[in-house]
């Protein structure tokens, strides 16, 4: 039986769902889809808590960690990745910079502490490169050779 999956996405508003639901088929392993551009929908359809968001803000590890979880908790997918940066050209700041996006992954029955979440500075790229490099590193993430992964370093890579 194929593994069903899951996304919550905020910076790529619905490109990892679009690039999943684009292959024939996909209704076989896509269970569900949450777009929380907001602070308000995140706490709405993913159970993101205000002291999360207020804490730590939109674009933190914590958040992506909450969404990821908030994903799992509301489908029956059995991996779920939540993606939530910052594709510019404006929004940015010297802490979280324009092309900061974070990622996180769990699987269903994870210890939470064992999700995996990782800061990726997107370098060089326009608002379409960040967004189109962040989709393609999280559709990398729904790979099932990805479920060793743990929480790991902050990392540069090219947008374009």
């Amino acid at each position: 039986m194929a593994r069903k999956v899951a996304v919550a996405e905020s910076c790529t508003g619905g490109m990892v769902c679009a690039a999943l639901t684009d292959i024939a088929g996909s209704s076989d392993v896509f269970s569900a889809g949450f777009i929380t551009y907001s602070g308000a929908a995140k706490q709405a359809q993913l159970d993101v808590s205000s002291e999360i968001l207020e804490t730590f803000g939109e674009v933190s590890l914590a958040t992506a960690w909450a969404m990821v979880a908030g994903a799992l908790a509301n489908s029956d997918a059995d991996v779920a990745v939540a993606i939530t940066g910052i594709a510019g050209p404006g929004g940015g700041s010297e802490k979280k910079p324009v092309g900061m996006v974070v990622f996180a992954r769990g699987l269903r029955g994870q210890d939470p502490d064992e999700y995996f979440t990782q800061r990726v500075q997107f370098e060089g790229g326009d608002r379409a490169g960040i967004r189109h490099a962040a989709t393609l590193f999280a559709l990398d993430l729904l790979q099932p050779d990805k479920d060793a992964l743990r929480p790991s370093e902050d990392i540069a890579l090219p947008a374009a």
